[in-house]
């Protein structure tokens, strides 16, 4: 069975084994090692699944980047400040061109008071778009009249993230191969993948990224993005989600594909 806390804990240890650095995405931005994974965790619900991440990670002496929503099933401060306190990068999972249905500068201003609500408990330096892959509206169009780094924030992946020279891997769909119904998880239009290693390199069950990893096979940077609520011990849990996400991904592929028709 893949994702269970079981497989996310022997991916976690072979990184290890094969000798990765596990940086947070502000320190890739500052200084990027040679051989470094980003873990990458989008808190949309289940935040308590995050913690468990955060705790497996920080027994195991490494770090990674939580992004929280400010809707109730992700936002808990007593969570978010566990998972800073162990010494895990804090970020905003915003999504205000969602929430505000279009209206850019309503958009905005809420961004500034969720960003400042998070600021009040822990130091936010990175922040990332949520998809809202049934929305209309995608919330990176913001940036196209406002400016995130005159707040003091120094990167956003999909805006600064060179995914020619780090690997992006997401587990959008419930699968790693899922950028066929993915909506807005992967590269925008613009900043295409021109690494031809990169554009050869697939994966589609966590198993393959551990026996990869393993080969020496797996490439020396990569963002991998997780999303918590997938990965569980509970089998009730692990059942609703696979369930749930089947029937998203057909939702979603054919978003795409009317997406595709229009362009």
């Amino acid at each position: 069975m893949d994702f269970t806390v079981s497989v996310y804990k022997q991916l976690l240890h072979a990184l290890i084994d094969s000798k990765y650095t596990m940086q947070t995405y502000a320190q890739l931005v500052h200084d990027s090692t040679n051989k470094s994974i980003v873990l990458r965790h989008d808190v949309d619900k289940r935040k308590e699944n995050s913690l468990n991440f955060a705790t497996i990670q920080h027994q195991l002496g490494i770090k990674g980047t939580y992004y929280f929503r400010i809707v109730p099933e992700s936002y808990d401060e007593k969570v978010i400040q566990a998972i800073s306190n162990m010494g895990h990068e804090i970020g905003y999972h915003y999504e205000t061109m969602d929430t505000c249905r279009g209206d850019v500068g309503n958009a905005y201003y809420e961004f500034c008071k969720n960003l400042d609500k998070f600021r009040k408990i822990v130091n936010v330096s990175t922040i990332c778009m949520h998809g809202s892959p049934l929305s209309k509206f995608d919330n990176r169009e913001i940036w196209k009249k406002y400016d995130y780094k005159q707040l003091g924030l120094i990167a956003e992946p999909y805006f600064d993230l060179d995914f020619n020279q780090v690997f992006y891997l997401t587990d959008t769909g419930r699968k790693w191969d899922g950028d066929k119904v993915s909506v807005r998880d992967k590269v925008m239009e613009g900043r295409l993948i021109e690494n031809e290693a990169f554009l050869k390199t697939r994966f589609h069950t966590t198993n393959d990224i551990i026996s990869a990893i393993k080969a020496g096979k797996f490439p020396d940077k990569v963002m991998m993005t997780f999303h918590p609520q997938r990965w569980t011990y509970n089998k009730i849990d692990w059942c609703e989600e696979l369930i749930v996400q089947n029937v998203k991904n057909i939702a979603k592929a054919i978003l795409v594909k009317q997406q595709n028709k229009s362009k």
